[in-house]
């Protein structure tokens, strides 16, 4: 297929651009196979280029023979272009919605993006698992690299190479993932190094409604725990839809069968439920027409918060049984891609300081969520703007990111990242020049051969001038671990991400620079002191201690 076939009308003079809180321009729409580009000969005016994957729905009004779209973006921009012409307009709005929902992904903007920086680092071998691997050896030898999901065909969703219990052969492995939803059985999530304990992942068992039960599953589970420790199973469903899930051939760990576990239900709420209450809060957001008192009640009604509010409790539980109690974790929901993902991610930033920065952020979306199958081309497909119902679109890594610039906000000197960083991530996992966020799988990004044919996102974010922007002014390392509150007053509207586009950045903006310099000024003063300290210590040295009257 040629892009030339979906462009009717490739370009429109005379187009006028709205934007909140920016100047009006007036210029030229080009329409080109990936991007909606709007230029003009006006000073000082930045030129808009919009990625069509970037357009989650269009609106068309007509005035006489004034045409406009408003143009919905899955970054939650808002854009109006006014198009002289009735019949351009309707050419721009058909061409926009065909060139932003292209069904291939091979066609899609990553395969055609050339860098015009300098490719320094692959961000292709930012994780590799056998590096990872020797860094745990160093610590324990219980644990071996599995290659029984070499071909995928244990696991779809899983990656190649699987860090399992040394003791628990491939074949045990292969009975254990016929006994868990799509093959997702327990593997290595993190081990904490305090105390040896580990946090495991997976999906639910398949015991049906007979309680069907897998003795090679209980061993494997088994296996992880030390002589005379119990463990704990956290179910990111409740009681209640863990038990329907029996009747259609999912279901639980039966205590009986798992007898040093001890199972805790914790209700996340699923997929479906989370994309209205992003599109409940984006509407919310919006509304600027209400009282404070009817727009806090929007917002509450939307229970985005509550979602924030439930996934930390949940991390935070997980973190608590591995540091507190000295006990192994596996974490589970339905299918294990999902809530899953969520908590074990954000329990490893409670944890592990190594995850609170930059770097060992990226191995941790490297591996609990590109490699461990997070289908992130079908839930950032559409966001908040999305006009059919939900398919299978869900802001579930937003959520994470949410729940990250919580604890951020909590523990402002203990990230090496700011919160552009996490913004960031948001606009590249729904729309990007860059290949890391498309397909569902390690098997379907092999089979696109991305990393031959597109570039890594890691690959221009780890570049020194681009890393300036994302790190932490405040940051002093913490090796500690930290707790943050998931009290209902502790836990803010993310404005960064949900504010930015209806209000002025201009006195953030101007607070962030004051910040850098007292930063700056007081890092220039700490020199003179210790070079004062310094030249005070030489002078004792040479002439004794120096007396005071």
């Amino acid at each position: 297929m040629e892009f030339a076939e979906l462009i009717k009308t490739p370009r429109v003079d005379g187009v006028v651009l709205h934007r909140p809180f920016m100047p009006t321009v007036e210029g030229t729409l080009c329409l080109t196979g990936h991007h909606l580009i709007l230029s003009s000969r006006q000073d000082n005016t930045e030129e808009l280029w919009l990625l069509h994957a970037n357009i989650d729905s269009i609106e068309k009004r007509f005035i006489g023979s004034l045409g406009t779209i408003i143009v919905k973006c899955k970054d939650l921009r808002v854009i109006q272009l006014d198009i002289p012409g009735m019949e351009e307009c309707l050419n721009i709005a058909s061409s926009i919605e065909a060139l932003s929902t292209l069904d291939s992904v091979s066609l899609m903007y990553p395969f055609f993006y050339r860098p015009l920086f300098e490719v320094i680092e692959d961000g292709w071998q930012l994780f590799v698992p056998e590096e990872a691997f020797k860094d745990l050896e160093s610590m324990t030898d219980e644990w071996r690299l599995s290659e029984v999901n070499k071909d995928f065909s244990v696991c779809p969703s899983y990656p190649s190479l699987l860090t399992v219990p040394k003791d628990i052969d491939d074949e045990s492995l292969c009975k254990a993932a016929s006994f868990r939803h799509g093959g997702r059985f327990p593997v290595l999530s993190y081990y904490h190094k305090k105390n040896g304990m580990v946090m495991m992942r997976a999906a639910q068992p398949l015991t049906g409604t007979n309680g069907r039960r897998c003795k090679e599953d209980e061993k494997l589970i088994n296996a992880t725990l030390c002589a005379g420790k119990r463990g704990y199973i956290i179910d990111t469903r409740t009681v209640a839809v863990a038990q329907q899930a029996k009747a259609r051939g999912g279901g639980f760990e039966q205590e009986a069968n798992y007898p040093q576990w001890r199972r805790i239900h914790k209700a996340v709420e699923r997929s479906n439920v989370l994309q209205e209450s992003l599109i409940k809060l984006v509407e919310a957001c919006n509304d600027q027409s209400h009282s404070m008192d009817r727009w806090l009640s929007k917002l509450e009604a939307s229970n985005w918060q509550s979602n924030v509010k439930e996934i930390l409790t949940t991390a935070c539980l997980a973190a608590q049984c591995i540091d507190r109690e000295g006990a192994s974790v596996l974490v589970h929901g339905t299918e294990g891609t999902d809530s899953t993902l969520q908590v074990t991610s954000l329990a490893q930033i409670i944890l592990d300081p190594a995850c609170r920065t930059i770097r060992g952020f990226e191995v941790l979306i490297e591996r609990e969520w590109l490699q461990a199958g997070h289908p992130f081309q079908q839930r950032c497909a559409q966001s908040a703007y999305s006009n059919g119902k939900p398919r299978s679109e869900a802001p579930v890594f937003l959520l994470f990111l949410d729940c990250v610039w919580q604890i951020l906000r909590q523990f402002p000197c203990s990230f090496q990242f700011n919160e552009n960083f996490l913004i960031m991530l948001f606009e590249h996992a729904y729309a990007s020049q860059f290949g890391t966020f498309l397909g569902n799988s390690v098997a379907e990004r092999l089979k696109l051969l991305l990393s031959q044919k597109t570039v890594s996102l890691w690959s221009w974010v780890n570049r020194p001038q681009e890393l300036e922007r994302f790190l932490n002014p405040l940051y002093e390392p913490n090796n500690l671990v930290i707790w943050p509150s998931v009290a209902p007053q502790s836990l803010l509207l993310w404005e960064g991400v949900f504010l930015r586009w209806n209000r002025s950045s201009k006195c953030l903006d101007e607070a962030n620079q004051e910040m850098v310099h007292i930063i700056e000024y007081n890092k220039e003063l700490q020199n003179k002191v210790n070079s004062l300290r310094r030249q005070l210590a030489q002078l004792e040295t040479e002439d004794g201690p120096l007396q005071t009257p």
